[in-house]
């Protein structure tokens, strides 16, 4: 009888030993599994789920617009006055609808090549008012002509064209004029062949951005999606040493198996160069666990803050020596225009950047850029990327309308929001295929090594208080 029971006693605390050995092993052995499943699947090919998803997004993106209407207009021409700006918006656009076009892969290197077609559609829905919509803004001809030709001779031409076209250093626009291009009057004018349309983003419909060339991570899984050159070139031309390079992928997904510690590094056509995002926190999105990161202040920090940004500093007038910062000079990029680049309402800028604009609120929520990452697949599920563009306008003794200022502006024009987030049915679809899987895995193992810890422990005590019985 004995016997029986101290048998019964220590097949129960085999069998638990047994579970909590399989518990163990399955750990390393699920997590193979699921390294090998991932692997597999965000490869850049034919056949793979990221491929499917890389190629069209399943995402809507939208692209919001806010515009700085000018209040005081002539007060800033004859008195040299603070500008008065009145943010109007969201006037809301659909883009990165259209599929990747030319997607061709080279073997060779394991790489895959491809434009990315632009287009926008307007959403009256999503918008507080239509395309026909007026705003007084800086007249963009005006401010760019008298920065691309500084020469006296040249100006003193430039302004008769001013003049006769009575144009003036403000206008009035539509905000589809503003946005995708107009027929300027004094650019009509030039004796000399020359662009007569401008716009924020003209040309943007029916244009692509690219061609890009990306790893597709056949032969190595932690350079998926990292572009290997962009226009033929691995460096822009437009900066200075290291400042140059093209890093990281196109921010729509990173490497898999995302650490928090990562420095996630992307470029974007839009800006001109690379940058980074950091870790910021834990965010449950539609039920999947997401990393958050964002774009830091140090990433805008001048030289003086943050010895790596010196190579972004090029106007050393405007930027007082390079201890300004917070704004972004891209006039290389954008064919010698004045355009200065920084987040929308000069967040995380030095004063003096803001100090000639009334009417601006920074507000850290509404206008950093943020990305929320899928840490085991690297896949961009959400993001809102938040931008101000910008044109600097100086005094000019040889044009009449610029005559009256007495120093530098940096005028805001615009900024926008582009968001993306995954849509229920894909959330659903991606619970079910990646992390209810994984959670799956992961319960059946903690389950079975917690039970059969909790038998052998048990059966084992037991066994040994029957045992300590017998013998007394």
């Amino acid at each position: 009888m004995g016997c029986d029971r101290n048998c019964g006693l220590i097949t129960g605390a085999v069998i638990g030993a047994v579970l909590a050995v399989f518990g163990g092993i399955l750990m390393p052995v699920g997590d193979m599994l699921i390294q090998k499943t991932i692997k597999k699947e965000v490869v850049l090919e034919e056949g793979t789920i990221a491929f499917k998803n890389w190629v069209k997004t399943g995402t809507e993106i939208y692209r919001q617009f806010w515009i700085f209407d000018v209040q005081n207009p002539q007060e800033v021409m004859m008195n040299s006055s603070n500008i008065q700006v009145k943010q109007r918006g969201p006037y809301t656009y659909r883009v990165r609808f259209l599929a990747k076009e030319n997607i061709t892969q080279d073997p060779k290197d394991n790489t895959v090549s491809f434009l990315q077609p632009n287009g926008a559609i307007f959403e009256p829905s999503l918008s507080v008012g239509t395309e026909a919509d007026n705003f007084t803004v800086l007249n963009l001809a005006v401010a760019a002509a008298s920065h691309i030709y500084p020469n006296p001779f040249v100006q003193v031409v430039l302004n008769s064209l001013i003049n006769k076209s009575k144009s003036s250093m403000f206008q009035v626009r539509t905000l589809r004029e503003l946005l995708w291009g107009y027929t300027d009057p004094f650019l009509s004018l030039a004796p000399y062949p020359v662009s007569t349309r401008v716009g924020m983003f003209y040309p943007y419909n029916n244009t692509a951005d690219g061609v890009y060339k990306v790893f597709n991570g056949k032969d190595s899984i932690s350079k998926v999606a990292i572009i290997d050159t962009y226009k033929g070139k691995r460096n822009l031309s437009y900066w200075e040493s290291y400042c140059d390079m093209i890093n990281g992928t196109d921010a729509a997904s990173f490497p898999p198996f995302v650490e928090k510690s990562q420095v996630l590094q992307f470029f974007s056509s839009d800006i001109c160069r690379s940058i980074y995002a950091v870790f910021e926190s834990d965010v449950n999105l539609k039920g999947i666990p997401v990393y958050r990161f964002v774009l830091p202040s140090k990433a805008f920090a001048s030289p003086v803050q943050n010895p790596d940004n010196h190579c972004f500093c090029t106007e050393k007038i405007i930027s007082k020596n390079c201890t300004s910062y917070g704004v972004l000079d891209i006039s290389k990029c954008k064919e010698g225009k004045p355009v200065y680049i920084s987040l929308p309402h000069f967040l995380y800028a030095s004063p003096d950047v803001s100090e000639t604009i009334d009417g601006l609120n920074p507000n850290e929520e509404e206008h950093r850029t943020y990305l929320d990452i899928e840490p085991i697949t690297g896949f961009t599920l959400q993001f809102a990327k938040r931008l101000q563009v910008n044109l600097l306008v100086k005094p000019s003794n040889k044009i009449q309308v610029l005559k009256r200022l007495k120093r530098n502006y940096i005028v805001p024009i615009l900024w926008l929001n582009e968001t993306g987030t995954i849509g229920d049915e894909k959330a659903k679809m991606f619970r079910s295929q990646v992390t209810g899987k994984i959670n799956l895995l992961g319960l059946i193992e903690m389950i079975l090594l917690s039970v059969g810890v909790v038998m052998f422990v048990a059966f084992m005590i037991s066994y040994c208080a029957c045992r300590s019985k017998t013998i007394k």
